[in-house]
């Protein structure tokens, strides 16, 4: 098997702005690029919806050696309904942590040095306080599933991920496809996972060539393809090859080839710019404003 990474999970979001403003101002990362497209993803990158949409990469270094979060906004979705399946991002930051407190965000410790901090929209961080011994400080995410034994075999046994840790005294298991990657976690709840509309992604890269051996083996083993093989345009930018699968409840997993997403995914020098001027520039809420009349809610 060629070298696989962990790269981005995604994020629905309903305030662009007051997210935004925590990815950088409390965890203390940067924009790594912004995107505005004008009609919906053919691989539902931004969900089930067809209208204007944006994507910004943020994260603590290039998308080359650091995981990110990708923040998808739609422009006429005023918020989204969180389900018990994401349980959280972990980051080791003492910075994102003295941030916080700083700002008067909302902190939690939950053990020793561990502080919950929800991103808006009710998304959970954990910050360990303390400086990262690697680059890039973003340590773990973590999704809920139903049955832990039959999570582990399809991350492990088909999409090949290796296992750190297994601790079945509190159903947990650690997973990834290289020491230095961002790990995945796997947390057994003992019933259904509920996702809500807010439903993230998450997102690995392989060698172009493996996408379709992906797709054979999923359909093999009678595993949910979400969308088959295709390819993504983005204006201006590198046209990427994908594939979106389904784990056993209903987790999206986004493969794309490496070669082409590295391309793509290069740091944007202005994509802090793009962002703050898309954000001066949306009149989305002064639309719905002025008719009297809520955004809808997703």
């Amino acid at each position: 098997m060629g070298a696989r990474r962990a790269l981005h999970f995604v994020f629905k979001v309903a305030d662009r702005a007051q997210t935004v403003h925590f990815y950088r101002e409390v965890l203390g990362m940067r924009v790594l690029r912004h995107e505005e497209f004008e009609e919906g993803c053919k691989a539902t990158c931004n969900g089930p919806y067809d209208g204007k949409w944006s994507k910004t990469m943020v994260g603590y270094g290039p998308e080359d050696d650091h995981f990110v979060a990708e923040l998808t906004y739609n422009y006429g979705v005023g918020d989204y309904r969180l389900g018990n399946d994401f349980l959280g991002v972990t980051v080791v930051s003492h910075q994102a942590v003295s941030n916080a407190k700083k700002l008067e965000w909302p902190l939690k410790e939950t053990s020793g040095g561990i502080y919950l901090v929800e991103a808006p929209g009710g998304y959970k961080f954990y910050l360990e306080d303390r400086e990262s011994p690697k680059p890039d400080p973003v340590l773990k995410v973590t999704l809920a599933v139903s049955s832990l034994p039959r999570s582990v075999a399809f991350w492990s046994k088909l999409l090949g991920m290796k296992i750190y840790q297994e601790d079945e005294s509190q159903q947990r298991v650690l997973l990834s496809y290289a020491e230095d990657q961002c790990k995945l976690e796997l947390q057994g709840i003992g019933q259904a996972v509920d996702h809500g509309t807010a439903f993230g992604r998450i997102a690995f890269s392989c060698p172009k060539e493996q996408l379709l051996d992906i797709e054979a083996l999923m359909k093999k083993e009678n595993q949910k393809i979400l969308t088959p093989f295709v390819s993504l345009d983005t204006p201006g930018k590198a046209t990427v090859q994908v594939v979106i699968l389904a784990d056993p409840d209903g987790h999206e997993i986004c493969f794309v080839g490496d070669e082409g997403f590295r391309e793509l995914s290069k740091v944007d020098p202005n994509g802090g710019k793009l962002l703050d001027e898309a954000m001066v520039a949306d009149r989305s809420n002064e639309w719905f404003a002025k008719r009297n009349i809520a955004k809808p809610s997703a």
